[in-house]
């Protein structure tokens, strides 16, 4: 009830300015998705090993801090609007001159490119947001945000299951350029916060990141630490866990895409519900309650021996681990000083995904060593270790930190 009340209290304007966000994040993440769905198969297009296609998600990773920067000083200087609408025409572009890559070099370059243009997105979609509604609707607001990258996950699995037995790969990525026509939304029903425009009043000159690390490097070192972890349980869950169905288990496309969706409605479920008591249980607590139950989830996630069983694994996983991601926009932009709210989330959050971008190739390679009986690369024992202590690093950094619970902005 207090949900809906929420929602009820918004006006217009900051309802439309959420879903924009929202959907800029849900189409980020659905254009990176697509890639850990098919890894074998632009492996074998290529004629390269799945550890080399994993390094294009490494590289989309890395270069995700780029494009943080990039758009988060334009964001502070110029508005959050304009440079938002920017980046999503630059990441369906990339998109989708992936979908013609004639070689896997140039395939490389494009996922590079399109990694600018993810990193971009977030930190301004997350500060508008978040500018624009009320404290007391941030909490719930935080978490439905956040899992825009679940739904992104859910959208792509869709995408894979419908087009790509009949379309082949390609076809994918050629889908994942039709997040450009959100811009049409933004232009036409999304205003500029006006929490930017009070701050560009009484500050006019734009501050930059070197004014911001000699004031605030303490907070900056332990935002991209938390961030680093965060990112790690992510992509630790997530990115090869397509591939585990498909190779470990044996799982035809008809059961990995079903077996996807149903894990995340789990971290939808969880984002969006411990988002929502995070405005009252705090954002730490809330954090360290999801990983610690992530933690002892981790056998019903990777080694259960029945098909019903790892279903009902990857849900209660997924919502553990987006449960404590939910708390992460509000988090970063309640921490964050106010001259600097376009640029320190999306940079912090970023450069966690730097540190964490060998994730999925790391999980690969240690599992092409820890090989299983038969001889073949063990990817539920790797993943199970990696996730193990990444949740038990999380704990602590949450525990130790600090945080600006429903802080006025």
């Amino acid at each position: 009830m207090e949900a809906i009340q929420i929602y009820r209290s918004l006006n217009s304007t900051q309802r439309k300015t959420f879903l924009a966000c929202f959907l800029g994040w849900t189409l980020d993440a659905f254009d990176f998705f697509l890639l850990t769905f098919v890894v074998k198969d632009v492996a074998a297009e290529f004629s390269v090993s799945i550890v080399k296609v994993t390094f294009a998600i490494t590289l989309t990773l890395m270069l995700r801090p780029l494009g943080a920067l990039i758009f988060g000083l334009l964001g502070d200087r110029f508005g959050r609007r304009i440079p938002l609408m920017i980046d999503i025409v630059f990441y369906s572009l990339m998109e989708l001159l992936t979908a013609f890559s004639p070689s896997y070099f140039i395939f490389l370059v494009f996922r590079g490119l399109y990694g600018i243009g993810m990193g971009g997105e977030w930190g301004l979609g997350a500060s508008l947001a978040m500018e624009s509604l009320p404290a007391r609707a941030r909490g719930f607001a935080s978490g439905i945000l956040q899992q825009g990258y679940s739904f992104g996950f859910l959208l792509a699995a869709v995408i894979y299951w419908l087009v790509y037995p009949h379309f082949g790969w390609r076809a994918l990525f050629v889908v994942g350029a039709l997040p450009a026509f959100l811009v049409i939304y933004i232009r036409a029903h999304v205003p500029e916060s006006e929490v930017w425009e009070r701050q560009r009043r009484e500050s006019p000159v734009s501050l930059g990141m070197r004014r911001f690390l000699a004031a605030h490097w303490r907070l900056f070192l332990y935002a991209v630490l938390l961030m680093t972890a965060f990112n790690y349980m992510s992509h630790g869950t997530q990115d090869l866990y397509p591939t585990f169905l498909q190779k470990q288990r044996g799982l035809s496309v008809n059961w990995t895409a079903p077996i996807a969706i149903i894990y995340n409605l789990g971290a939808i479920c969880g984002g969006t519900i411990l988002g929502f008591y995070s405005q009252c249980w705090g954002r730490r607590r809330t954090i360290i309650i999801a990983a610690t139950l992530g933690l002892v989830l981790i056998p019903a996630w990777i080694f259960p021996p029945t098909i019903p069983l790892l279903i009902a694994g990857g849900f209660f996983m997924q919502f553990m681990v987006q449960g404590a991601w939910g708390v992460v926009p509000v988090h970063l932009n309640e921490l964050s000083p106010p001259a600097w709210r376009g640029t320190f989330p999306g940079v912090v959050y970023q450069l966690g995904n730097f540190f964490s971008a060998n994730a999925a190739m790391l999980q690969a390679q240690l599992a092409e060593r820890c090989v299983t009986q038969k001889g073949e690369p063990n990817y539920a024992l790797t993943m199970a270790l990696v996730t193990l202590v990444v949740f038990l690093v999380l704990i602590f950094l949450a525990w130790v930190g600090r945080e600006a619970h429903g802080i006025e902005f």
